[in-house]
């Protein structure tokens, strides 16, 4: 059944997520291991990295995907195994158990479109023809005696599509889902949801709630309606791209018009639900490469934590990394980079980066209610914007210059300095603050 307003977990309102790509995080191999290889114990190398996640101020590990595939992991061959690249079930056991004396929370990575082409029920169907059990789970169109065509991913032939109205899918997924979650995990992250019908959500998630009503599932959707999504989907959240775009288009364009726009339709969105909100993830350009002044990294940043949402911080951007996303095989490797054994691997040179993040997602962790707060655009030209967030709970002032010189913009209410650099003057209503050019500065109420 469809809903109005989701009512999300409560403890999503507290969560930050720092999102990880594993195989590319260990450097494990690009193809998966043949069957008489035994599994490379790696995974716990991302279990080592917990306590960096929890001084950046994140609560939350969002795994990109785990189970053994193919290739990249978005090839899945079995969900309820572990990529033998990564480890084993006992090594998912163990980053649970460190995750949880943490207090952090795991989010998983289940691709539910598509599976890979070595997808035991997908060789099986190809063997048994057509009309057999199997092939129920695909859409294959037979001809001849050679192999049947198929709906694949968006002309991906490696990756087959799913028949989404095949009750046998909706078993699986079900049973899937809840296997991770009784074994630890805190929610999903549903790839590639806004190509799945929405009546298979509907389907498979009342079965999963009725064992585990405290998990959090949102849906990756690029465009469209979005509340229309997670109300006929039963979801609780999906992927805010329209807002991760406007960042940094308005930021390049020195043009706050786009930014102003969105916020407006990002503040009707919490009528319905709080999205997952994000500068960064394996799937896109680097923020730090798609900027073109990068001193405008700062101002992306101030947008993504003092907005309503819940925010994710993909790996390395708080770091100051670069990659850029190329649409070619192997075009992903830039964005998803190893990273060192352990954090004193890394180099200082992201130490400027790091220490913005903590003090950005320090401030957002002291106004928790920034979560579903409202932002109204106060004033906005092409170079400067300022944004009110408020809540029952409080107000913070946001003002944005990109300008090559200081600006003088109203800020009613405003009493001190969070974050950022300015000059107050005047009294409250009339209350006034000089930013500098391209500075950007956070103000309490």
């Amino acid at each position: 059944m469809a809903r109005d307003v989701v009512t999300e977990p409560s403890w999503v309102e507290h969560v930050l997520w720092w999102h990880v790509y594993p195989l590319g995080f260990v450097g494990a191999e690009h193809a998966r291991l043949e069957p008489d290889q035994q599994a490379v114990h790696r995974l716990g190398r991302v279990a080592g990295w917990l306590d960096y996640l929890v001084e950046l101020g994140a609560s939350g590990l969002l795994l990109g995907p785990v189970f053994e595939s193919s290739t990249h992991g978005y090839d899945t061959v079995d969900h309820l195994a572990i990529d033998r690249r990564l480890g084993d079930e006992g090594d998912f056991d163990s980053l649970v158990r460190a995750a949880r004396a943490r207090g952090v929370r795991i989010l998983l990575d289940g691709v539910f479109n598509h599976v890979g082409r070595d997808f035991p029920q997908f060789q099986k169907a190809l063997r048994d023809g057509p009309g057999s059990p199997a092939s129920q789970w695909f859409h294959l169109r037979w001809s001849g005696d050679g192999e049947p065509d198929y709906d694949d991913f968006e002309g991906h032939r490696q990756l087959v599509r799913l028949d989404h109205e095949c009750p046998a899918v909706v078993d699986h997924v079900v049973d899937v889902m809840c296997h991770w979650l009784d074994r630890g995990a805190d929610g999903w992250r549903l790839d590639a949801a806004y190509a799945v019908p929405t009546s298979f959500w509907a389907a498979v998630l009342p079965r999963v709630r009725e064992r585990h009503p405290d998990a959090y599932v949102v849906g990756e959707v690029l465009h469209g309606d979005y509340a229309e999504y997670v109300r006929d989907a039963g979801l609780d959240s999906v992927t805010q791209y329209e807002l991760w775009k406007s960042i940094w288009s308005s930021l390049n364009d020195r043009n706050f018009n786009e930014l102003a726009w969105t916020l407006t339709r990002h503040d009707a969105l919490l009528d319905t639900f709080v999205p997952l909100t994000f500068v960064g993830n394996h799937d896109v350009t680097r923020i730090a490469s798609r900027l073109e002044d990068p001193v405008h990294l700062a101002h992306a940043l101030v947008v993504l934590m003092t907005v309503a949402g819940t925010p994710c911080v993909y790996y390395g951007d708080e770091q100051g990394f670069r990659g850029e996303k190329e649409d070619r095989v192997g075009g992903d490797d830039a964005v998803r980079p190893e990273l060192p054994d352990d954090p004193s691997g890394l180099s200082l040179v992201g130490a400027p980066v790091l220490d913005l993040h903590r003090r950005l997602i320090a401030l957002r962790r002291r106004h928790p209610w920034l979560h579903r707060a409202r932002t109204t655009v106060e004033h906005v030209t092409n170079h400067e914007v300022v944004l009110v967030s408020r809540h029952a709970d409080g107000a913070i002032t946001v003002a944005l210059n990109v300008a090559d010189a200081p600006c003088v913009v109203a800020t009613p209410g405003a009493v001190a300095v969070l974050e950022g650099q300015c000059i107050l003057d005047g009294e409250a209503a009339g209350r006034t603050a000089t930013v500098p050019a391209h500075g950007w500065v956070v103000l309490g109420h």
